[in-house]
């Protein structure tokens, strides 16, 4: 169901990717709703933002992609 999450085993948590769609992102983790909201993404609700991409969010909130990854995938990975 959720493709763009790859998970190996019960140890390896989720990794999010440029290609991770908002919606299956926050349908996995709804926690991480204030770090998206944090670069603009205060609409996280609305058809259009959850249909988007992280990659895709960034550059419309002009948000360094990779800096919010590495927050977004240390955020999962401690609350697993």
């Amino acid at each position: 169901m959720f493709e763009l999450f790859k998970k190996a085993n019960k140890s390896t948590p989720v990794q999010v990717t440029r290609d991770t769609v908002i919606g299956d992102l926050m349908d996995i983790d709804s926690t991480v709703a204030p770090l998206l909201m944090e670069i603009g993404m205060h609409c996280l609700g609305c058809p259009s933002s959850r249909g988007e991409t992280i990659e895709e969010a960034c550059m419309v909130h002009g948000a360094d992609c990779d800096a919010l990854l590495a927050r977004l995938n240390e955020h999962i990975a401690k609350n697993a």
